[in-house]
């Protein structure tokens, strides 16, 4: 029997949840997707940007910051021509539309989610290999990384994919893991780390940890 939950096939629904496509490869927006948050098509990105803002638990200035940067992120996900650019700006961004587009590493990086986006639970016990031992706020110790363990991960990384790996994949990931970080991290300061316990739950079940719920409106119903 496996350690850890199976996720089910790239395009089906998890028990209570609404279908994700395969073509939506953030496993953040996954999970807003399933968990009714957003849909799957075209998402305005002043509403992104707001429940990004939300999770992220920030106010004032640092929320303004955060909403700044999620809609400039999003408004060339989908494609960098002005023509789409445009429509991005003035409609939204299609989250069912981002595999592919320049935001895409084609299953790069940590290969946690190849590019029909299946789960590959081999790589979350990778990513936990670069971790350590971290104190849990709440009390407890688990197995977490900071962003001096994200820095070296996301490098060794780089150095896997080899000649696969183009020049600008540093960039992108400077978007996803040090992000990631910042919204579902616990503690403060450099002391402040990404549990590898919810990443698992975040890649696998689609879901987001119950303090950054708390944060959100209210979903749609599945």
């Amino acid at each position: 029997m496996p350690d850890h939950p199976i996720a089910s096939a790239p395009g089906t629904a998890l028990a209570g949840q609404l279908p994700v496509s395969p073509n939506n490869p953030c496993p953040f927006l996954r999970a807003l997707v399933a968990n009714g948050y957003v849909g799957g098509d075209v998402v305005p990105l002043s509403q992104l940007s707001e429940i990004v803002g939300d999770a992220s638990g920030q106010t004032g200035l640092g929320k303004k910051k955060v909403r700044v940067a999620t809609w400039m992120v999003a408004v060339i996900a989908n494609g960098l021509g002005p023509a789409r650019v445009l429509k991005s700006a003035t409609s939204g961004a299609v989250l069912d539309q981002l595999r592919n587009g320049p935001l895409d590493k084609h299953g790069g990086g940590s290969r946690i989610l190849d590019a029909t986006a299946k789960v590959h639970d081999e790589e979350i016990d990778r990513l936990a290999s670069f971790g350590k031992d971290c104190k849990n706020p709440t009390g407890g110790i688990e197995t977490g990384l900071t962003a001096k363990e994200i820095e070296t991960f996301m490098a060794a990384n780089i150095k896997r994919d080899g000649d696969a790996a183009r020049w600008y994949y540093p960039i992108l990931m400077k978007g996803e893991w040090p992000v990631l970080l910042k919204i579902l991290g616990k503690g403060e300061g450099e002391a402040r780390y990404l549990s590898v316990a919810e990443v698992r739950t975040l890649f696998v079940e689609r879901r987001l940890p119950e303090r950054i719920t708390a944060r959100l409106p209210k979903p749609a119903s599945p």
